[in-house]
């Protein structure tokens, strides 16, 4: 089978490999290569794949940078006491309403960085995405190495006063594969000036 050697090319991405490390960084890499591994068994099914028919035909696996430490990082979360439901813009007319339900705090190669992540106001979300927050992102791998829409990251409530962000986990928007999709418009404030070399790269 087309996928039968993804986990073993995957393990070969991670670049801390050399490295001594503990076994709690152990887990998140091993979640880290676990992620990528779904998220190409995902894009492998004909029903859950956003790939076009054409794309689908010749697809054997989506292009990842190494898997690496360095972006799994602990970050300061400060929650929004006073969040207003907005209007997030997307790449259609569709505009859901979202809230800004706070910020992450970090620090990367020397960069000092914000990211502010956001809570879906819709009524009607499926129980197991009720405690889903949505952190979309561009950086300076934008339109370079990486999709030009920006990536997403996707964490899961509830959030204590440190929060840990894997950028080895970020994912395209569906329409990098395919403009049938409506898809989310990271926020400027969402801009980070420092390159995430981490999850997915552009498709093609």
């Amino acid at each position: 089978m087309r996928f039968l050697s993804l986990f073993f090319i995957l393990s070969s991405f991670i670049a801390c490999s050399q490295q001594t490390i503990s076994k709690e960084q152990q887990v998140q890499l091993d979640a880290a290569k676990e992620a990528q591994y779904k998220l190409n068994i995902q894009y492998a099914d004909e029903e859950k794949s956003p790939l076009t028919d054409a794309d689908f035909k010749t697809f054997r696996s989506l292009d990842f940078y190494p898997i690496d430490l360095k972006y799994i990082i602990e970050t300061e979360f400060v929650k929004n006491e006073f969040p207003v439901p907005f209007e997030m813009a997307t790449t259609t007319d569709r505009k859901p309403i979202y809230q800004k339900y706070g910020t992450l705090f970090f620090e990367l190669n020397g960069i000092s960085c914000e990211l502010p992540v956001y809570q879906n106001m819709a009524e009607n979300i499926p129980e197991e995405y009720k405690n889903h927050i949505f952190v979309p992102f561009t950086d300076l791998t934008t339109g370079k190495e990486s999709y030009g829409g920006g990536r997403y990251v996707d964490l899961e409530l509830p959030f204590d006063a440190t929060v840990i962000i894997d950028f080895n986990s970020a994912y395209n928007p569906y329409c990098a594969y395919n403009h049938k999709y409506s898809c989310a418009v990271p926020p400027k404030e969402n801009e980070l000036k420092v390159a995430i070399k981490a999850g997915v790269k552009a498709f093609h």
